[in-house]
């Protein structure tokens, strides 16, 4: 059973960092463009970040490029998104997604349950 499971989501002030993971079962990650989305209250859901398989092309909203960056560690099939610089408009829940094909498209076909990432002192 394919499976995508956030972790690392949390209360942070503005200006600190936080890692979120998405480790996968029941496939094999990197055959997949994974990517995160976010839906803060109220808003539109958003994609903040892709990463291809087949030439690990990557992706960035305009709102995250020089803070947030995204990884993947094939071994550990699991993909991160390291969010440095964090701002309270960030606050969102963080999804991690399974897209349609190899590279990055922003067509997710299968989505983990979120992990909750709040900026605020």
């Amino acid at each position: 059973q394919l499976q995508l499971v956030e972790s690392g989501g949390g209360l942070v002030q503005p200006g600190g960092s936080l890692r979120l993971s998405c480790a996968a079962s029941g496939f094999t990650l990197d055959y997949y463009a994974i990517g995160w989305f976010r839906q803060a209250p109220g808003k539109e859901r958003e994609g903040v970040s892709c990463i291809s398989s087949s030439d690990g092309s990557i992706y960035y909203a305009d709102s995250v490029k020089g803070r947030f960056t995204i990884s993947r560690d094939n071994a550990k099939n699991t993909v991160y998104l390291q969010m440095n610089s964090l701002k309270p408009e960030d606050t969102a829940v963080y999804y991690c997604v399974v897209e349609e094909y190899y590279y990055c498209s922003g067509r997710p076909v299968h989505w983990g349950q979120g992990t909750q990432v709040t900026v605020s002192s």
